[in-house]
C-alpha cells in the first residue's frame, strides 16, 4: 500500500495528481478481495481501521467485530506481557517498516504461525497517519519445515548411533566432515582426531602409492557410486578387511556436495574364507605331496630291483645308479623347499647378505637349473645391463630364486624352447625378467600364483607336477631382500614374464685405500632401530652393521625407551605404525629425556604425503623416510647426523 495512502475507511481525499477515483476504487477492491493474506490498516495507536477478506479468513473476525479494536488482541499473552505489539509499532514508525514471525491468536483462541509485515503510513505533510499490516498464515510451512528438521535430526541420531557401520561424509576433495559412533568403533579415531583429515589415512601404503583413494573418488563422481573390498588401516596401524561404498552427493543445483562413505568391517568373514581356502589348499597340497613323493619312489624301487636281478651287469647297474641319483636329487629339492617355507613362516630363515653382482646370481641360478633345462633341450638367452649391478644380497638365496623361476619356466615350456633373461636399471632399482614362451597363465590365476600351495591345475592333473610352493618361496625370499616379484601373462599359450625388482647397493669407493677401509663410514654411529616387523628390523640392522655402525634393535615402543636410556643413540630410526605404543608416542617420551638432546630422530613410514611429513616434523622428527628406504639414502641421513 503506498506510504501516502490514508486508511481505507478514513474519509477519502481527492485523488493524487494523475490518479482518478476509479483507479483508487480498483486498488481498494483488489486489496479487499485478496483471501491468502490478511491486509488491514491501523491508526497511529494500533486500532484496526480496515479489514480485508483475507484478514477475516485467517484471523476469524468479521469486519464489524474487529474495526476499532486494538491489534494486540492478535498476540499471545506472552507477547503482550513483554509489550511486543507496542514495540513493533514504535519500530515501524522509526524505521518505516518491520517484519516478524511468531505465533498469533485467532478469534477462537487457536494459534497459527504468522509472517507479519508492518509499514508506517504517512500523509502528504509527512505526518504519521497509521500503519499498513500484512499477515500471512505460515503454519503449514512451519509444520513441514519442523517435520523435515525432526526427520533430519532422527536420521542424524540414527546414523550417529549405528556401531556396526562406519558412516561418514567427505567433502569434494576427500576430507572427513562427519563421523559416527560406528566409524570411531571400527577405525579407532575420535571425532576430534579425524575431522578435517584426508580419508587416505585409512588406506595401506601400497594403495596410497597407487592413488587408490583418488581413483575411488573419481569413479564415484563419474558413476554416482562405487563399491570395493580390501584392506584398510585403523588408527593403531592394524589392518581390517573392509566392504566400502562411496556415493557422490549432489545438491539441488547438481553441484557436487561431497561423498557419503559407508564402511563395514568384514575381517571375520575374510578370515573364515581364508581358513576355508587354506584348508582346501592344504588338502590339495597333501594330495600333491603324496603324488610327488610316489613319483620318484617308483623308479627308485624299479632301479633297485634291476640291480638285484642283474648284480653283475655293469651297464644296467650304472644306468640304475644314475636314475636313483636323479630321483634322489628331486626328493632332496622337495624337502629343502618345504623346510625353507617352514623357516620363513616361523621367521627363522638365516640371510647372509654380502656385496655381490646380479650377473653372478643369474649365472648361479642358470647353473643350478641346468639339469632340468638339459633334460628338455631348452636354452637360456641372457641380456644384461653393462656391469656392475651391485646387490647387497644372500647370494645362495637369490640364486635359489633364479633357479626356481627358471625351473618354473622350463616346466611350463615345451622341449627345445628358449627362455629369456633380461635386466634393466631404473632409479637405483634392478629389474630381472624371466620370460618363457610356454603355456602361459590365466588371468584368474595371476592374482594367486604366488600364494602357498596354489597351482593352476588340480593336484595330480598336471603333467608338470610340483607342490605349489616354489613361487611362494621366491616371493618370500625376494621380499626379505627388500624387493618384489610380479607375474604377467596374456593367457593360455601366450607365455609368462616374471619380474624381480631389487634395490641396488652402493658401490664401494675403490679409488683410494683398501676395500675394507672404504666400506666403513667416516663416523661410526650408535643407532637405535625401532620396528615391530622383526624381519625388516633384523635385515636393516645387518646392512647398517655391515656399513660400520653399532645397531641396537627394539621391537616395540617400551623396549625402545629402555634401550635408548641405556645406549644413548646418535640416531634413532623409528617406525611410526606400531601396535600399542606407536612411533609418535615413542618420540614424545624420548624427546623428554635430557640425555638424548643430541639424538637425531628419523621417521620410517609408508606414508609420504606432504601432510604426513608435516605431522612427523611437528612431532619432533628431523627426517622422514618412506619405506622401502634405499640403503644409500639411509646411510646419507645417518652420516649427516
Amino acid at each position: 500500500m503506498p506510504r501516502s495512502a490514508p486508511p481505507p475507511d478514513a474519509p477519502r481525499p481527492a485523488a493524487a495528481a494523475g490518479q482518478t477515483l476509479s483507479e483508487v476504487e480498483r486498488y481498494r477492491t483488489l486489496v479487499e478481495s485478496i483471501s491468502d493474506y490478511a491486509i488491514f490498516t491501523l491508526d497511529p495507536q494500533g486500532h484496526v481501521t480496515s479489514w480485508n477478506t483475507g484478514a477475516a479468513r485467517i484471523k476469524g473476525y468479521a469486519r464489524e467485530e474487529i474495526l476499532g479494536e486494538h491489534f494486540s488482541r492478535f498476540y499471545t499473552d506472552e507477547a503482550r506481557a513483554r509489550n511486543w505489539p507496542a514495540i513493533e509499532l514504535e519500530t515501524a514508525a522509526r524505521l518505516g517498516r518491520i517484519e516478524d514471525e511468531g505465533w498469533r491468536v485467532r478469534k477462537d483462541g487457536t494459534l497459527f504461525w504468522a509472517n507479519v509485515t508492518i509499514t508506517a503510513l504517512h500523509g502528504p505533510d509527512g505526518s504519521l497517519i497509521g500503519f499498513g499490516k500484512v499477515t500471512r498464515d505460515m503454519t503449514q510451512q512451519r509444520r513441514t519445515a519442523e517435520a523435515l528438521r525432526q526427520s533430519e535430526e532422527t536420521f542424524r541420531l540414527l546414523v550417529e548411533s549405528v556401531k556396526d557401520y562406519a558412516i561418514f561424509m567427505l567433502d569434494p576433495t576427500g576430507h572427513v566432515v562427519s563421523w559416527n559412533a560406528g566409524a570411531s568403533y571400527i577405525k579407532g579415531y575420535r571425532r576430534d582426531e579425524i575431522i578435517g583429515r584426508h580419508f587416505s589415512v585409512f588406506y595401506p601404503p601400497n594403495d596410497i602409492a597407487s592413488d587408490k583413494p583418488g581413483r575411488e573418488l573419481a569413479t564415484a563422481r563419474q558413476q554416482g557410486r562405487l563399491e570395493d573390498e580390501g584392506w584398510r588401516v585403523r588408527k593403531d596401524g592394524s589392518l581390517f578387511w573392509a566392504n566400502v561404498t562411496i556415493t557422490a552427493v549432489y545438491d539441488a543445483a547438481h553441484q557436487l556436495h561431497g561423498f557419503a562413505k559407508v564402511t563395514r568391517d568384514m575381517t571375520e568373514r575374510k578370515r573364515r574364507e581364508e581358513l576355508e581356502q587354506t584348508e582346501r589348499r592344504m588338502n590339495e597340497f597333501l594330495a600333491t605331496l603324496s603324488h610327488e613323493l610316489r613319483n620318484p619312489l617308483a623308479p627308485i624301487r624299479n632301479a633297485l630291483a634291476v640291480m638285484q636281478l642283474r648284480p653283475d651287469d655293469a651297464a644296467s647297474t650304472a644306468k640304475s645308479v644314475s636314475l636313483i641319483a636323479r630321483q634322489m636329487a628331486h626328493l632332496t629339492r622337495l624337502v629343502d623347499d618345504l623346510l625353507d617355507i617352514g623357516r620363513i613362516a616361523s621367521g627363522k630363515i638365516d640371510l647372509r647378505p654380502e656385496l655381490t653382482d646380479a650377473s653372478e646370481i643369474i649365472a648361479l641360478g642358470i647353473e643350478a637349473a641346468e639339469p632340468a633345462l638339459a633334460a628338455k633341450a631348452q636354452t637360456v638367452n641372457v641380456t644384461t645391463e653393462m656391469p656392475p649391478m651391485p646387490l647387497m644380497a644372500d647370494k645362495t638365496r637369490m640364486s635359489q630364486v633364479m633357479q626356481n623361476l627358471l625351473l618354473n619356466a622350463s616346466k611350463f615350456s615345451p622341449p627345445a624352447a628358449s627362455i629369456d633373461i633380461a635386466t634393466s636399471v631404473v632409479q637405483r632399482t634392478l629389474s630381472i625378467q624371466v620370460v618363457d614362451h610356454g603355456r602361459g597363465i590365466s588371468r584368474d590365476a595371476l592374482d594367486n600364483i604366488f600364494n602357498l600351495f596354489v597351482q593352476e591345475d588340480r593336484p595330480g592333473s598336471s603333467v608338470q607336477g610340483g607342490l605349489g610352493i616354489g613361487l611362494s618361496l621366491c616371493r618370500s625370499l625376494v621380499e626379505l631382500h627388500g624387493g618384489s616379484v610380479t607375474a604377467i601373462s596374456e593367457g593360455h599359450g601366450m607365455g609368462a614374464t616374471f619380474t624381480v625388482r631389487l634395490p641396488l647397493a652402493a658401490m664401494p669407493d675403490t679409488d683410494t685405500g683398501d676395500a675394507s677401509s672404504n666400506a666403513r663410514p667416516a663416523v661410526r654411529r650408535r643407532i637405535l632401530l625401532v620396528d615391530d616387523n622383526r624381519d625388516a628390523a633384523d635385515s636393516m640392522a645387518i646392512l647398517l652393521e655391515m656399513s660400520g655402525h653399532e645397531v641396537t634393535i627394539a621391537y616395540d615402543g617400551m623396549e625402545a625407551i629402555h634401550a635408548a636410556a641405556r645406549m644413548r643413540p646418535d640416531v634413532a630410526l623409528i617406525d611410526l605404525a606400531m601396535p600399542g605404543m606407536d612411533g609418535f608416542s615413542v618420540i614424545r617420551t624420548l624427546r623428554g629425556m635430557p640425555a638424548l638432546a643430541a639424538t637425531r630422530y628419523v621417521a620410517l613410514t609408508g606414508f609420504g604425503q606432504p601432510s604426513d611429513r608435516a605431522e612427523t616434523h611437528e612431532a619432533g622428527f628431523h627426517d622422514h623416510l618412506v619405506k622401502p628406504v634405499e640403503l644409500a639414502t639411509l646411510l646419507k641421513v645417518i652420516a649427516d647426523a
